[in-house]
């Protein structure tokens, strides 16, 4: 049975280290042809253009035009067919991630008094209209639909809408239905893919068009946001899923092979690495690859194997702590590990990763389904400038001024001196003595 990749540090060459930080977008120069006759025709045919996407793409022959939008039958029908357990288990996640996000909230307004009768604040209001996409192309994600919906519903966006791609007979995931209500998001249309994005640009005879696009995707999606980049404004980069998982030698390497299979199994496109220095780590969690696998499924499997045994995965032995805190550092992940029984003493030399989830008790898989912070996150060194996906990204900043009749002398001579400076006459007059004369009047 094959393996997983196994390198050495002290065996790399600067050009192969570079290689590992490698993501399945880095390069998308051949996607962002593809999907330029997609966007097009979305914008020029609208529904028509959806439809015909959605029976090519996936699949769904049913799928016309007056299907598109979920109806309220639908969503009534999810929650018959859906396990009374996993409504539990989506209810249980929706409630710790609202929790986690309320206390992101900002204030609706601040001000502060910065010179005697002088203020100036923020004011914070949401953004009108945010599209949440959903990913369908290689497993259903409700779990995607609890992280997005929850944070735009605490922000109260007042028009929240789900994008996510039809199943072949023309419906939508049952599981994502019952996420989405549960959520308090009504509003889901059977769209995926690049003609996703566009939809959510243009708008179409069914669909509104949104300002803001949030969500995790396949390249074509990446592609596309990044395409449309001047029509909505295509959030945190969020595309193909990648961790890390970094184990020190007070854990069994079995446990790190256990989870780092958690996001390989997501897809041949995943990228993920198990970073340590120990060799009886890397050494056992090798051994361990071989059961694990003998308990996933056929297709998880086969994804995981891609995963590890190509070029985005594998097993990184590091000569010290030290290299293993600067690869990760490096690659800025967007999941991380710190697999030990003492994670506190490794996380002050972290500085350079999306999510940091800590200990033996908390896999990635917790973090995605149950924990409360957000799981949709910047991944191809995203982490670097980005970071989860919360509650700001649904809302926007007003700065606020107010300046009392006592405050204004001061403030005006100052701002005229610097305006004269730079050269802006009406900068300069509008704080002159002309301005007293109407104020006089007044």
């Amino acid at each position: 049975m094959s393996s997983a990749s196994f390198y050495e540090t002290r065996d790399l060459s600067a050009n192969a280290y570079a290689a590992l930080m490698k993501r399945s977008e880095a390069d998308l120069s051949g996607f962002m042809e593809k999907v330029d006759p997609i966007i097009a025709a979305v914008k020029n045919e609208g529904d028509a253009a959806l439809v015909r996407f959605g029976q090519d793409f996936d699949g769904a022959k049913p799928l016309t035009e007056a299907t598109l939008k979920v109806s309220e039958a639908e969503f009534d029908a999810a929650f018959d067919s859906v396990d009374a357990e996993v409504i539990e288990a989506i209810t249980y996640g929706i409630a710790n991630i609202r929790s986690f996000h309320e206390e992101q909230k900002p204030a609706a307004m601040w001000m502060k008094e910065i010179r005697p009768g002088a203020f100036a604040g923020d004011r914070y209001t949401p953004i009108r209209s945010v599209a949440l996409y959903v990913p369908r192309g290689k497993g259903a994600f409700p779990s995607v639909t609890m992280m997005t919906a929850v944070p735009g519903v605490v922000a109260e966006v007042p028009e929240l809408a789900i994008f996510t791609p039809p199943t072949p007979d023309g419906s939508v995931d049952a599981a994502t239905l019952v996420a989405a209500r549960l959520a308090g998001v009504g509003t889901v249309y059977k769209c995926g893919g690049a003609q996703a994005v566009a939809a959510a640009a243009f708008g179409t005879q069914t669909i509104k068009p949104a300002l803001k696009i949030v969500g995790p995707g396949s390249p074509w999606v990446v592609a596309a946001k990044r395409r449309l980049s001047d029509v909505i404004d295509p959030g945190l980069p969020a595309g193909p899923s990648e961790a890390i998982i970094f184990a020190d030698d007070s854990v069994h390497g079995g446990l790190a092979a256990l989870d780092l299979l958690i996001e390989a199994e997501h897809g041949p496109d995943s990228s993920a690495y198990l970073v340590t220095h120990s060799r009886r780590v890397a050494e056992e969690a090798l051994a361990a690859l071989p059961e694990h696998w003998a308990q996933m499924s056929e297709q998880r499997v086969a994804f995981s194997k891609a995963v590890l045994g190509g070029s985005s995965g594998g097993i990184l032995l590091t000569a010290s702590l030290e290299e293993s805190y600067q690869f990760i550092n490096d690659y800025a992940p967007e999941h991380l590990e710190l697999l030990s029984t003492a994670p506190f003493e490794h996380l002050g030399h972290i500085t350079e990763a999306a999510e940091i989830l800590m200990g033996p008790h908390t896999p990635v898989c917790i973090g995605n389904f149950a924990l409360g912070p957000n799981a949709v996150l910047p991944t191809s060194q995203g982490a670097r400038t980005y970071g989860p996906l919360s509650v700001h990204d649904f809302v926007k900043c007003s700065s606020i001024g107010y300046v009392t009749r006592p405050a204004y002398a001061e403030m005006a001579k100052h701002a005229r001196v610097l305006a004269r400076y730079e050269g802006f006459s009406s900068h300069e007059n509008a704080v002159s003595p002309m301005r007293d004369k109407y104020l006089g009047a007044n």
